[in-house]
């Protein structure tokens, strides 16, 4: 019988406290270590043991941070990482170094550490693995990819019983701020870029968001989780949007497109996996079309699930501190039972795709002479280099030294390395004026 809410009671342990040290106090942390101070009971209530923040380790201690207690702040990190009667330690400093040395050390000194540091997960991700199961502990990580949404869980042992077939998802909020403004309000890249910075979704130096490289650290944990396979940062094959234009937002729109850069790992049919971070035509009915401003969305097909997606606030204080405290509570129910959750699952090593030889479906922009045969021209590069038309858009863009025209071309599926030919061909062609965009398409 489901005893009525209000009569409803929880009986609290008298056990000693569980230790937790916080290492880091930017946006994130101070988030993470006022909800610690703040929903004690609720914490305790659902672990069956009341955890204690013990420490907070930071660069600059003597900064004011409201709502926490100066005797918790200290600079030395290492000696809170290493603190013997520590239980949990959770790592939001980020970067590669020294968090990667703390995290080993606390590993070391047998503590359950959380994590939301993804570019040293992708980097050297194996280390900390192998390092936590020797010592019998657990590594948690969900605010590492996609800020709140909870997809890391699911992916590790949710759908630990299916075949995962692909993973791609809206991982950056910066960017996917940048691509919906461009959509939705006509601005340039650089507009929106500035917008971006005044709003504080991007930082004052852009690049690891434009440049993709955030993206690329995300989309290599997604692959090792999804496909049983260690995935590094280095095996993602990875564009930014800094050259999408406004032009291409337009003619992406009339065709029926949105521009996404979509972090994406496939398996193909060899049993090889793919996984790159590209700008991406994604059509205006696919549920990743409509996921808007800084929001982040991740989309999984698997063999019996069929197709699932998470969606939800992908940065930001609050919302990344709701997947940190999820893993602490998680982690620290395993503590008091006596047992480590779910480690690595590296067992089906499978080997990663050239980027060449990833098959997929391009959209590429020229600027052309507007003239008889030009056409035939363009069709005949993209035919001897294997490549099959689609579709193609033609506008007319006058110029100063004569009339020229703009041709949107979708192609079928082709491979990689045939469309790089086909436009390295194309840039030399006497008829094309200027670069040649070229772009995946996904979902048609």
């Amino acid at each position: 019988m489901r005893v009525p809410e209000e009569t409803r009671t929880v009986v609290l342990t008298d056990s000693e406290p569980l230790k937790v040290v916080l290492l880091g106090c930017g946006v994130v942390g101070s988030q993470v270590a006022r909800l610690l101070l703040s929903k004690g009971d609720d914490f305790t209530a659902r672990i069956g043991r009341r955890l204690e923040l013990v420490g907070i380790g930071v660069r600059r201690p003597e900064l004011e941070r409201p709502g926490i207690d100066p005797a918790l702040v200290t600079s030395d990190v290492m000696a809170l990482a290493t603190r013997p009667d520590v239980d949990l330690v959770i790592e939001v400093m980020g970067g590669i170094e020294p968090a990667r040395s703390l995290i080993l050390a606390a590993i070391a000194h047998k503590a359950s550490v959380i994590t939301a540091n993804k570019q040293l997960l992708a980097q050297d991700g194996a280390t900390l693995y192998a390092a936590a199961e020797a010592a019998g502990v657990d590594l948690y990580y969900e605010a590492a990819v996609a800020g709140a949404i909870p997809i890391v869980r699911p992916l590790r042992e949710s759908l630990v019983g299916d075949e995962v077939t692909a993973v791609m998802g809206i991982v950056n909020g910066t960017t996917n701020f940048i691509l919906d403004k461009m959509h939705t309000q006509g601005w340039s890249f650089d507009v929106a870029l500035a917008e971006a910075q005044r709003l504080g979704f991007a930082e004052p130096d852009p690049t690891a968001d434009v440049e993709g490289f955030d993206a690329a650290a995300k989309a290599a944990i997604l692959a090792s989780l999804a496909f049983h396979t260690r995935v590094k940062l280095d095996d993602v094959v990875r564009e930014g949007i800094t050259r999408v234009s406004a032009s291409d937002v337009a003619t992406a729109s009339q065709m029926g497109f949105v521009i996404k850069l979509l972090a994406r790992a496939s398996l193909a049919e060899d049993g090889s996996i793919a996984v790159g971070v590209h700008p991406t035509m994604v059509p205006t009915n696919h549920p990743l079309a409509n996921v808007s401003g800084a929001f982040n969305a991740v989309f999984i097909e698997s063999r019996n699930a069929g197709q699932l997606m998470f969606m939800g606030p992908g940065a930001g204080g609050s919302p990344t501190a709701s997947a940190v405290l999820g893993d602490v509570v998680t982690a620290a129910r395993n503590r008091v039972r006596g047992v480590a959750g779910p480690g690595e699952s590296s067992y089906s090593a499978r080997p990663i795709a050239s980027s060449g030889a990833v098959a997929s479906k391009f959209y590429a922009s020229l600027l052309v002479d507007d003239e008889p045969g030009v056409l035939a021209k363009i069709a005949d590069c993209f035919a001897r280099h294997r490549v099959s038309i689609q579709a193609v858009r033609q506008d007319a863009e006058p110029t100063e030294d004569g009339q020229q025209a703009r041709l949107a071309i979708l192609t079928h599926t082709a491979q990689a390395s045939d469309m790089a030919g086909a436009v390295a061909e194309l840039r030399t062609m006497n008829v094309v004026r200027g670069d040649v965009g070229l772009m995946r398409v996904e979902g048609v």
